[in-house]
């Protein structure tokens, strides 16, 4: 890794630590106004209508769609020049490596899936819902890890960012595949013209962010009116952006000015807007029902046995190495915090369901399972500090 890659992993990392606090704050502010006088309020913000057109061209939606559609594609793209530039020049830039947190990602996919799928077999209602444990909230979890300050391996805030950068290409796959409602061609084709602007600029070397600003929004709109989902349009647009050209660096550039945007307003306000759960009434079958306990175990459960299963596979087979001062309960440690949801899982929910019951159901489930992971996983990793013998048994393991 170059020292550039390394001066940005590090800052990408403060970063998402102090986000992953305010993400907390604006989690909970949202409980705390849904189970408030003000809850009626609240919801009726989140259904304010907000129209944009220019001349026939129109786009109706109230303000919570205008949220995860819109605002959310610029995280979107800010994960796109992330994945990018780890792939060119940081942790995913060889095998060596990738393919630790690649296979440690895999699991940590997969594995959430299926128990999700074991709790909800007999469901066909809650199916489409098998991708919401399968994602982790990187923010979140580096910012429970700056509790722990420097008792923490670099090397495994390191290991964690590379294996949710995976698992962000992971989700973008499952929303394009299987989270895309009825394509118009006509539209998805009007994309493409934006879209090959974009390359044509970058094989230009022309390093000016604004006309690719404005093609981003124009390639945005037709994305969101194809059917695809729009936030896919960011994660498309970033892949133009060159890392180098005529007047300086603009991937970096796009992404430095962009990540405290991202971080400190766009993600709280998509938390608030998404985490207000009305517990009102709420008992406990209501959360023993399949959708939130399959979604809850598949967090819990499912991330410790994937991505721990998988990395153990992978070190033990000689197809990955374990990274400096890491020790297995690192790992066990890391892959029970990877258990935190919350962004994606509820991004990837809304996208699922669309009834209110389900839509409660689902926060239930990843709120119950963020906690948990992330109580869990900050009593292994403290313990794994305390631990003496972690030099000795890392040496012995990779041997």
């Amino acid at each position: 890794m170059t020292a550039n890659s390394k001066k940005a992993l590090r800052a990408f990392i403060s970063m998402e630590t102090a986000g992953g606090l305010v993400l907390l704050a604006a989690a909970a502010a949202a409980m705390i106004v849904a189970n408030s006088g003000l809850a009626d309020d609240y919801q009726s913000w989140l259904s304010v209508p907000v129209s944009v057109s220019i001349g026939a061209f129109a786009i109706d939606k109230n303000a919570l769609l205008w949220i995860n559609d819109g605002l959310m594609a610029l995280f979107f793209f800010l994960i796109g020049l992330e994945v990018k530039r780890e792939i060119l020049g940081g942790q995913l830039s060889s095998w060596k490596q990738a393919s630790l947190p690649v296979y440690a990602a895999i699991g940590g996919m997969a594995v959430p899936a299926l128990v999700f799928l074991a709790f909800n077999w007999d469901s066909p209602m809650n199916i489409r819902g098998w991708a919401i444990p399968a994602a982790t909230d990187i923010a979140f979890a580096l910012g429970l890890l700056a509790i722990l300050g420097k008792r923490v391996p670099v090397a495994l805030k390191a290991l964690l960012l590379a294996i949710a950068i995976i698992d962000d290409i992971g989700a973008i796959l499952i929303i394009a595949l299987f989270y895309t409602a009825e394509l118009s061609l006509t539209y998805l084709g009007m994309a493409l013209v934006p879209l090959a602007g974009m390359i044509i600029l970058n094989r230009m070397g022309v390093g000016r962010i604004s006309p690719y600003a404005l093609l981003a929004i124009i390639l945005w709109a037709f994305v969101l009116k194809s059917g695809v989902h729009a936030t896919l349009a960011g994660v498309v647009a970033a892949l133009t952006i060159p890392v180098a050209a005529r007047g300086g660096r603009p991937l970096e550039r796009l992404e430095h000015s962009l990540h405290p945007w991202i971080a400190f307003a766009i993600l709280p306000i998509f938390a608030f807007a998404n985490a207000g759960v009305a517990f009102g009434g709420v008992e406990l079958q209501d959360m023993l029902a399949p959708l939130p306990l399959g979604i809850a175990a598949g967090l819990v459960v499912g991330k410790q046995l994937g991505i721990f299963g998988f990395a153990w596979l992978a070190i033990r087979g000689k197809l990955a190495s374990m990274p400096k001062d890491v020790s297995w309960l690192h790992i066990y440690g890391l892959s029970c915090l990877a258990g935190i949801g919350f962004t994606m899982s509820l991004f990837i929910g809304g996208l699922a369901f669309a009834e209110p019951q389900q839509i409660d159901a689902v926060k239930m489930g990843v709120l119950a399972g963020s906690l948990v992971s992330a109580l869990l996983g900050l009593a292994v990793l403290a313990a794994a500090s305390r631990s003496e013998a972690v030099g000795p048994v890392r040496e012995k393991t990779v041997a």
